[in-house]
Formats: C-alpha cells, structure tokens, sequence
C-alpha cells in the first residue's frame, strides 16, 4: 500500500513499509487523542467524543496542527542551528545581559539530501560510527547530521499520526452518521415486510432472542476450547471472545471434510472434520448449530469413556475377582457402580452385563497396534472371525501433528459369533485414541445410544478398549477390557452362560484372536519361514496367493454361519428341518470366486462331551476324515501341501487330496485352513479344482478360482454347562466341560441362478448336516443324547 497521497510536499515520498521500526515510531493513535474515550460496543460512541470536547470533524488539537507545521518548515533544515541559539559558546558572562544571536538557518544541499535519505531508508537510527562517515563523506558537522536524523524521524511520525487522523476521522463521521440511522429508526420503526409502523415490543423480542442466541453461541465455544483442551493435556491459553476470533467451518458437499479452527487455540488444536471419502472438495458454509451440539457430546462422552477405561486398566481387586470357574478376571459390579458414573445412561430393561479383563504380551509395537485399530478395514483383517463388517461413519478428529494422538472416529460394526444361534450385534460407538505417555496408548470404545435421538439397539458398549505399552524386546503388553450391555432375551439358552461369563465376546478371546494373529504374521513376513511339513514345494508368490485364496474361504465361511449382511441370505422357513438348524439361500451370479447358481447354507451348533482340543485335533487329521467326510470316498486323504501359520503347526493352510475310488474317478483336492486358540478353533475347507490350484501355487491370482466353504466352528462350553445335559460330565469348561460345536454346509444345489429351489434339495441339505453330527458323535463315542 503507498502513502504517497497522505505525506505532503516534503523531501520524501517513500513509502511507509521502506521505513524500518524503531522505539521511536509511535502506531497508536492514542497519542494524539489525549482527551479521547476509547473505543467499545456502547452505543453512546458518538455522544462521548463530542463531550469531550471534540467537534465531530477532525481529532487535531492545535498543538497537534502547530507541531504539524513546524515538523513541515524544518523538513530539510539542520537544527544545529537552533541547537547553536541556545548553546553556552553564545552566552555572554558579566553584567550585561546575555544577548541572543539571531537564528541561522542552513539548507543542506540536493546531493546531501539525497544521500541522507538513501541511508535513512536502510537505518533511521545509525550509531555514532556511521555519523562520523555520513558527516566526512558529506561534509557536515557530525552535530547536523544527528539532527537531521532526528528531524527526519520526527517528521515521518507526524506524516503517519496525521494519517492516522484521517482515518479516524472518517470513521468518527461514519459511525455517527449510524447512530443517527439508529436513532431514527427507534424513533420511528418500520416493518421490514410491509413497510408500516412496527411495534417497538417486537424489535426488542427479536434483540432479546439475538442477545440469547449469542450467548449461547460463546458458551458453545468455550465448551468447545474446553475439550480441545482435554485433548491436549491443558487448557488452551488466551481469550476466546476476542473480536476477531471466529470459527471457521468448511463442509464439503460430498462430505469432504469439517475442521474447527479460531486464533484463540493453541496451533497444536486437533482438526475436527467429517469424510466419507467421497470427495475432498469443501465449501464454506454454515452449519446447523445442533451438528456443534453433537460432536460438544461426542467429545464429552469420548473424554469421559477414556478415563474410565484408564482407571480400571490400573486397578486390581476388588474392581477385579478373578473367576474360580474360568481363571479370569471378571468385573465386580458392586465396586463399579460405587466408583464410577455411567457415561451412557442408565441400563436397558431386560439387558444383562458382562466385563472382563485380560493381560497379555503381543508381538507388535504400540504404534502399528494403534494403527491398525483406527482403521476399520485393518481392524475387521486383525480379527476376521469375531468383526463381519466394520465402517468409519465419521472421522470426527484425525489426531494431532500427524498421530493419532486425539484421534475420535464414529464408527460401526457387526460383531459375530460362529453360530446360527447367536444374532450379530450391531453397535455403533466412538472410537477414540490417545497417548498418555512415550510408548504409552489408550483406545477405548463406547456406544453412542444414550446421546443420538432416535437410535437404539440390542447391544451397548460400554468403556471397552485397550491400553497398549511399548516393550524392550519388540512385544507390547497389552491390557484389554470388554465391557457390554445386551438383551439376554434375543440369545439362545445353550449360548447364555458362554456370553455372561465373556468366553464368547470377552477380553480373552480378543487378547487370543490378536496374540494368534499377530504371530501369524510375524511368521508370514519372516524370510526364513520355509513350509518344510509340505510334500509339494510352493514358491514365495504361490504361498502368498495360497494364503489369499484361504482367507476368503475362511472369510465366506464365517458369513455364512452368521448371516453377515456382507452376503445377501435369504431365510427358509421348512416344517421338516429342525429349529435349532437355520437354512438359508441365495443366488450366485458373475462371481468368478464361486459357481454360479443356486446356493444353500445349512448351520447348526450341538453340544458335545469332549474338550474343545480333543474336537479340533479330529476333525483337523486328514487320515481321520473318512469317518466323518463323505468327500474321503471313503479312504483316508493325503495332505500335498501345508503353509504353517504360526509355532503350532496347528494354525496353518493345507491342500488335501482325496482316495479315489476307482481309476475312471479323477482325485479330488480340498483346501483346509485350521486355527485354534486359548478361545476356540475352526477347521474350513472347500473342494477346488485340480488346474486352478496348480496355477495358485506358481503365483496366479486366486480371486477366479470357484469355491463353496464348509467347516466347524468350535467354542469352550461355559463353566457348569454340563448340568443342564443328560451326561454327568464335571470340571473345567475348557477341558472336561465340553464344546460347543457348530457345523455349517454351502453347497451348490443348481448351477442354473434362474431355476427355482425345489423342497429336495432343502432335505438333503439338512440330512447332510443330521448325518455329518451323528458321525463325529460315534467316532468320538459320544452320548447321543
């Protein structure tokens, strides 16, 4: 911006920013408006500066002006002169009085000028060094050149305060010119619509309800800095109501993003935001106050849930009695109601509680855990048989400094249990993250029913989550803690007691799924790992497209036995089938990774009198499936290859292949992933064909090789189940209480999608299922009752 209009005639129009700061220089017009009230929201503006004494057009006083005109006439003089009028070299000393010698002017010529404003651009305040050259170099004394340094300087603060004047002036006119507009129209109120007389009561309505509304709006606001606040381990610093503050809000249309930000918060503020990732174009407009309200709660319930989850990591007994049924530490609910507050409101009629906790070292770090919980795609992979689908609804905070240090996601998912007599639960609950210490973090879940309208559920989340630390020798240890609320009533009988004592969605069985897994992929991405069991040797891209093929079998087969809403399902109702056994259908159309046609899925879960070891060690024996297996023709299976997944060669991925019965019959092979854990076990396998499977393991992409997943799904049974059977069986659940076993059947009944599902093939479904149970139950010498 130039000045130049506003500096006069002087020797220099240089521009204000050429001209350096100093402590001389004065911005404030407080210096020239010494009687002047200072500036507020009053509405007597006005009226108080003219009372002071000014009138209205101008803030110069008349010192101010004269002072003006004598810094104009003496813009290009040196003041040695004047300096010389009154110096004691001219005082005569005696009784005569001291006479004064006339003041001489001197005028410094165009090329000292010059050169005295060139320097005074780089330095209006040399030292006496550079005076001492200024004054040899020019031919001044060193006294005229301080002097014109002084002059020059007095001068560019006068031009700057007479602008300064200027524009305070025209703002003095402006706002008294809006207050006369003020007062006319209280004199004299307009309906804005009709244009006749208003009612004076209705204009102060409407400023009462604006003067609410705005209170209300900085209370939000403090809220808000408040949390920040939590967020960071302190409270946000400065004021927050000052005028220029604001909160700025982008919104993108396709949910691009949301962000919170003010210049009263500290830079370190998490950005606060909403993706779908849909898009990452933004608009700026405002949104409906009630979408602040609602992340003010978010906030509030997330702080809130992490504390609590923190405190009962840390404490012992008596929060935690450790079971003398199970072993493991279960939630005294006297204690907890005594020490801590419910953040999601009260209990649901007709729901019942579980809370369990359990401690652990895992082979990862703390960063890459923390990660892989805060993305709900790595998190459904980490844990593929408990979560059927997971999504991020919204990312209300992506964390600070590039963390995920106060990272808040709303999320949802479907937690499942392999068994068609438990439904999936659906919760939806914030997931927030934070780090406490160096190697220290905390992620804690909690649902969100109690604080959005309208929404309800049959499952409720309670301050659930884990505390993760980094240790010396690559492990972290890891404290987990599940704590839900659910309606017993929507569960069957034979699952109750497995889901109040948390052996079905406890802590221990997350703490076994993550320990399992994360050393399934230590020994996967070892490069020493060498599958030495398999017969048949498979190269590095074969075992990885292998393992690829096996986790979508494994995949499907878990949505089978619990009717993920990631495959569409169709129940049947059919007098003939059993109700504890659920069949269901649907059509399989241009999928190249199964047949297409019609396809049925038959499950059910059985009781059985034998430890969970004993069940998983035979129906994972390829030698033993001939007695159970009716694709064994009959004979035991030979196992081509094998893909260890971690130390127990137990948890690995297998390629079978069947006796066959006579020489015209091709063999037949059959995939089988096993995995078991202090939690359960499963055995999955599908029949695959002979070519695709050779091409799989040289390394060919396995998402076009055709399969229908079967398998076994087998669970401790809970302490004291037994009781409630016909067999006398005593002891522990995991050894002598027995399994609970779930078997579950995908087969294809008509390759033709459009052909119509005849009541035969349902019948043969189900006695395959009936048949399949009885045989394990004899070749185990089970009770068949």
């Amino acid at each position: 911006m130039n000045f130049n209009g506003y500096l006069g005639d002087g020797s220099s129009g240089d521009r204000i920013s050429d001209v350096p700061y100093s402590d001389h220089f004065s911005f404030s017009a407080a210096s020239t408006m010494p009687n002047s009230r200072p500036f507020s929201s009053s509405h007597s503006l006005s009226l108080g500066l003219q009372t002071n004494g000014l009138n209205g057009e101008t803030f110069e006083t008349n010192a101010t002006r004269n002072k003006i005109n004598r810094g104009e006439d003496v813009e290009s003089r040196s003041e040695s002169d004047n300096a010389e009028a009154v110096s004691g070299d001219d005082l005569e000393t005696g009784d005569k009085p001291p006479r004064k010698k006339k003041k001489r002017y001197h005028r410094h010529t165009a090329k000292q000028i010059q050169d005295l404003e060139s320097v005074f651009k780089e330095c209006a305040h040399p030292d006496e060094k550079q005076r001492l050259d200024l004054s040899r170099r020019l031919n001044l004394d060193p006294r005229q050149v301080k002097f014109w340094f002084q002059n020059r300087r007095t001068q560019m603060k006068t031009q700057i305060e007479r602008h300064e004047n200027a524009l305070l002036r025209q703002e003095n006119d402006k706002l008294r010119a809006e207050n006369m507009s003020v007062r006319e129209a209280m004199r004299n109120p307009m309906c804005s619509n009709c244009g006749g007389p208003a009612v004076l009561g209705e204009v102060s309505m409407e400023e009462q309800h604006l003067r609410i509304e705005n209170s209300r709006l900085k209370d939000e606001l403090d809220r808000v800095c408040a949390l920040t606040g939590k967020f960071l381990g302190r409270s946000p610093n400065g004021s927050h109501h000052v005028p220029d503050s604001s909160l700025v809000l982008g919104v993108g249309s396709g949910g691009g993003g949301f962000s919170l930000s003010s210049p009263s918060l500290p830079q370190a503020t998490p950005r606060f935001k909403i993706s779908n990732g849909t898009g990452l174009a933004t608009v700026n407009r405002q949104p409906p106050v009630s979408d602040f309200d609602q992340r003010s709660r978010y906030l509030d319930l997330a702080l809130a849930a992490m504390e609590e989850l923190v405190k009962m990591a840390q404490r012992h007994e008596p929060l935690w009695i450790r079971s003398s049924d199970t072993g493991f530490e279960m939630l005294n609910k006297e204690e907890y109601d005594a020490s801590f507050s419910r953040c999601v409101g009260p209990k649901q009629d007709g729901f019942v509680s579980e809370a369990s906790k359990e401690t652990g070292n895992v082979v990862i770090n703390s960063l890459a855990l923390v990660e892989t919980l805060m993305d709900s795609e790595r998190w459904a992979e980490m844990f593929p048989s408990m979560i059927s689908r997971t999504s991020t609804t919204e990312i209300i905070s992506s964390g600070m400094g590039g963390t995920r240090n106060g990272a808040l996601h709303l999320m949802h998912a479907e937690l499942q249990l392999l068994s068609p007599l438990v439904p999936v639960r659906q919760v939806s609950f914030l997931r927030f993250c934070k780090q406490h210490a160096e190697g220290v973090w905390a992620v804690v879940d909690v649902s969100v029913d109690s604080i959005r309208e309208g929404s309800s559920s049959s499952c409720r989340r309670l301050p659930s989550g884990c505390l993760v630390q980094d240790m010396a020798n690559g492990y972290s240890k890891v404290t987990w803690i599940e704590h839900t609320e659910y309606d017993e009533n929507r569960i069957h009988r034979l699952y109750r007691p497995l889901l109040s004592c948390g052996l079905a969605f406890g802590a221990q069985r997350w703490m076994a799924a993550l320990q399992r897994q994360c050393e399934c992929l230590t020994i996967l991405m070892s490069s020493t790992v060498s599958p030495s069991r398999s017969p048949t040797p498979i190269s590095c891209n074969g075992r990885k497209s292998m393992l690829k093929l096996a986790k979508r079998m494994t995949d499907n087969f878990c949505g089978g036995v619990c009717a993920s809403s990631m495959q569409k399902w169709s129940k049947l109702n059919v007098g003939n089938v059993d109700e504890d056994v659920r069949i269901m259908t649907r059509k399989s159309v241009n999928d190249p990774g199964e047949p297409p046609g019609i396809v049925l899925n038959a499950a059910t879960s059985v009781w059985m009198p034998v430890s969970p070891k004993r069940l998983f060690d035979f129906l994972g024996n390829e030698r033993l499936r001939s007695e159970w297996d009716i694709l064994s023709n009959g004979g035991p299976m030979q196992e081509m290859a094998h893909i260890a997944k971690g130390h127990d060669h137990s948890n690995s991925v297998s390629l079978l292949r069947a006796t066959a019965i006579n020489a015209n019959q091709s063999s037949m092979l059959i995939l089988q992933e096993t995995s078991i854990d202090a939690a359960g076990a499963i055995v999955v396998y599908a029949p695959v064909d002979i070519p695709a499977m050779q091409a799989v393991m040289n390394g060919g992409d396995s998402a076009y090789v055709a399969l229908l997943p079967s398998g076994f799904a087998i669970l401790p049974n809970a302490p004291h189940r037994s009781e409630e059977r016909n067999g006398n069986v005593n002891g522990g659940c995991m050894e002598e209480g027995g399994s609970l076993l779930t078997v579950a059947f995908q087969i294809l009944v008509n390759s033709l999608p459009t052909a119509k599902l005849t009541v035969e093939s349902v019948e043969t479904v189900n006695n395959l299922i009936s048949c399949t149970v009885q045989k394990i139950k004899a070749a185990l010498r089970c009770d068949s009752s």
